[in-house]
């Protein structure tokens, strides 16, 4: 055990930094790259049984963003700031394909202290059990059932399903853990107005552990062209979003206790990232965007940084979880202090009359 070692769970992981599934995972080279850079589990490129979700990919776009909603370059070395826009789509190889695949890597990365998730995204249940089933037979360690991938309300009928309704999250949770006994993270849209609702459902309905929060979706007019950037909507996420993640992380443990484990993603891109998100209750982190535009070099970054982070706090990554989120406190339970506001007014805007 080292001082970046975390628990989720009946899963001890070696560090808290997760690579989320994305496109720079769709491949074994891409997954084998993130795990020889460090990460202490990827989540292979998601699947279903969906052939429209398949053909989604061939449709894809991407765009980074500066502060000012500017594209830039795409040439892997973003600044910290930027966001991504995209349209995305799942794994094109057939489902034996890709179960063979993740269970071959899941058994490689024994070797270097790590997992590779087997991602199911949601379209129709009955199928989905079954392939939760084909997931466990085929010795994969832990499994991602996401259903809050942010594209389900703009891809094709029947390619993807998001889900925003606890009820329909406490049905389709059940389904799932009645067809496995493995690990089950379940993976939530931010898309709805309590979060943590939806994180109580799925708990209560078997998930070992829930993943806050999928990207939102988004329409950005280009100034250029005066059309729809894409000419789509599409997902959008960044270092804007972490503040948000944190908050809903935050009301999930005090909703569900400490000992529910949460795993956050949408808005890191450092070590520091990483560590805020521990102190609103995670217990580890998805990294997606950051490596998807930045590469693999963003995996050691970001754990050099926590160590150092950790270092300088003199304790390690399991004594973040949730210090902040346990002191939130509410508006009114803050000092009284009349008159403060004055001193964020521009000179000149403050008269006698107040």
């Amino acid at each position: 055990m080292t001082a970046l070692s975390v628990v989720i769970g009946n899963i001890r992981l070696k560090n808290p930094l997760i690579c989320g599934a994305g496109e720079h995972v769709m491949s074994a080279a891409g997954i084998e790259r993130a795990l020889a850079a460090g990460a202490a589990a990827v989540i292979a490129k998601s699947a279903n049984e969906s052939e429209a979700a398949r053909r989604q990919l061939d449709r894809t776009d991407y765009a980074l963003l500066d502060s000012r909603w500017r594209r830039l370059p795409w040439n892997f070395a973003p600044p910290p700031d930027a966001s991504l826009f995209c349209r995305s789509g799942l794994a094109q190889q057939g489902f034996p394909d890709w179960l063979a695949t993740v269970a071959r890597l899941d058994a490689a990365a024994r070797d270097h202290g790590a997992y590779v998730v087997a991602s199911l995204i949601l379209a129709d249940l009955e199928r989905c059990a079954e392939m939760a089933a084909a997931v466990e037979a085929a010795g994969i360690r832990v499994i991602e059932l996401n259903i809050g991938a942010p594209h389900g309300g703009e891809a094709a009928p029947g390619a993807i399903v998001l889900e925003r309704e606890a009820a329909r999250v406490t049905a389709i949770v059940r389904r799932i853990r009645a067809a496995t006994r493995l690990p089950l993270w379940v993976k939530l849209t931010g898309q709805s107005e309590d979060v943590a609702a939806l994180a109580a459902a799925a708990r209560e309905a078997g998930a070992d552990a829930v993943t806050i929060m999928g990207r939102f979706m988004a329409f950005l007019p280009d100034l250029e062209t005066m059309a729809p950037l894409l000419g789509t909507s599409a997902a959008i996420g960044g270092a804007w979003a972490l503040p948000l993640t944190c908050r809903w992380l935050a009301m999930a443990r005090r909703r569900l206790g400490p000992e529910a484990p949460l795993i956050a993603t949408n808005g890191a891109r450092s070590g520091e990232d990483i560590a805020r998100f521990l102190l609103a209750g995670a217990s580890a982190v998805q990294m997606t965007s950051a490596i998807f535009t930045g590469g693999v070099a963003v995996i050691p970054r970001a754990l050099d940084e926590l160590r150092r982070y950790l270092g300088e706090k003199g304790c390690d990554a399991a004594a973040l979880v949730g210090k902040a989120a346990d002191r939130l406190g509410a508006y009114h339970e803050q000092p009284s202090r009349p008159g403060y506001w004055k001193d964020f007014v521009a000179p000149g805007g403050v008269g006698d009359d107040v």
